[in-house]
């Protein structure tokens, strides 16, 4: 199996999904948001408390599966498995990336 080569910054942020809210936060900007679910997460205490909840909710593993890139964006199409209804489902991450870290973040079905 050929392992998917991504950018420094989404490598960071899925390799931080498995540990806590702080490591998480250090992958994005300090104005950085994060849309999921239909609710946007804006600056880093509020994307610290979305992966708190999320944490806290849902126990679950993202295996990136392709990395699709324009101008404007990266958007990774990842599978997550987990104790959540409907899983394991496929999701695409769509990342806008500024000096090295995350400047925003969607996440849709």
């Amino acid at each position: 199996m050929n392992t998917l080569s991504l950018p420094e910054p989404i490598a960071a942020y899925f390799a931080a999904e498995k540990q806590n809210p702080e490591a998480l936060a250090r992958c994005f900007t300090a104005q950085a948001s994060v849309k999921d679910e239909g609710h946007t997460h804006a600056g880093l205490g509020a994307i610290k408390a979305w992966k708190a909840a999320t944490s806290a909710r849902y126990t679950y593993t993202t295996q990136p599966l392709a990395l699709q890139s324009d101008a404007h964006s990266q958007v990774v199409h990842a599978r997550v498995s987990g104790n959540f209804p409907g899983s394991p489902v496929d999701l695409r991450y769509r990342f806008r990336l500024e000096r090295g870290l995350i400047a925003s973040l969607e996440i849709t079905a």
